[in-house]
């Protein structure tokens, strides 16, 4: 069993990010994840990109999924973040790269871009917050 799954949105591409635009949807080779606010998911999103909290990176890493790698991610705080959010500090962060095969792997991404977790996936997510995201079944 697969779920759709569409996390938070905390920011977007920061001024760092290196892409190639050629294509859909771009190819990213840098990822900067600029963050507007925050309601404290563990798993975000930036199109076309995913990121986790570094404790949710770990629970991914223990469960044995496939489908995906971790990358370093740059992460900053816009001016609005630091008006709304006055001394919160972020944790750290690592750049979620969904690598995997249709209904082979644990994570992949649909024909409409949007990502596809498996439902032992969805299970190690769920040990995190994933409370602003949307779930559906596949």
């Amino acid at each position: 069993m697969y779920f759709y799954i569409e996390p938070e949105v905390s920011g977007g591409l920061g001024r760092h990010s290196l892409l190639d635009t050629s294509t859909h949807p771009p190819k990213v080779f840098k990822l900067h994840y600029q963050f507007d606010g925050w309601l404290g998911d563990d798993l975000l999103a930036t199109f076309p990109c995913y990121i986790v909290t570094e404790s949710l990176a770990k629970e991914i890493g223990s469960a044995n999924l496939t489908g995906y790698k971790l990358s370093d991610v740059e992460i900053s705080t816009s001016e609005q973040f630091g008006e709304l959010y006055p001394g919160i500090q972020l944790p750290k962060f690592y750049w979620l790269k969904v690598v995997g095969s249709v209904e082979k792997d644990d994570f992949w991404i649909a024909e409409d871009y949007r990502l596809v977790v498996s439902e032992k996936a969805l299970k190690t997510l769920k040990k995190g917050r994933i409370d602003e995201a949307d779930i559906e079944e596949f």
